[in-house]
């Protein structure tokens, strides 16, 4: 295996943990509420995280730096929140299946502009005939999952 398969491996062990992330926290939200489950999955999140850092010394950044990123790349954790809200709130009434397909077309679409224009100081990949067919694929294939 190359090593260049690695961030696609690392990638789809995210997508398939998101899976059971969103199933699991539907089912948490069931039972204490939807904003109460957020909020525990965060809570858990910033334990492992802390643990992790301080605990286990792990990590290959200084916090001490914080100050030199930009405002806006601290809206990371408000999107988060975001993120399990929606999720939380879509699996129950559509299913895992359908609201994951919802998600990764919302993010395709997303991660292509964001790469066209190179925005967050990353490297700009322009659209291209190819890319705007596979965007078009998803779409039809998003479809026909999510028809009835």
């Amino acid at each position: 295996m190359s090593g260049q398969m690695i961030p696609f491996i690392i990638a789809a062990v995210a997508g398939i943990t998101m899976a059971f992330q969103g199933a699991i926290n539907s089912g948490l939200s069931k039972i204490i509420g939807l904003l109460e489950a957020t909020f525990v999955v965060h809570v858990v999140g910033l334990i492992l995280v802390t643990t992790l850092l301080f605990v286990f010394g792990l990590g290959d950044g200084s916090l001490a730096r914080y100050a030199e990123a930009p405002w806006y790349y601290y809206i990371g954790g408000l999107l988060g929140v975001l993120i399990v809200y929606g999720v939380v709130r879509s699996i129950p009434q559509v299913g895992v299946a359908p609201a994951t397909t919802a998600i990764i077309l919302g993010q395709v679409l997303t991660a292509a502009a964001i790469d066209h224009l190179g925005l967050f100081g990353l490297k700009q990949i322009p659209f291209t005939w190819y890319r705007i067919a596979g965007v078009f694929l998803m779409s039809g294939g998003a479809f026909l999952l999510l028809k009835k």
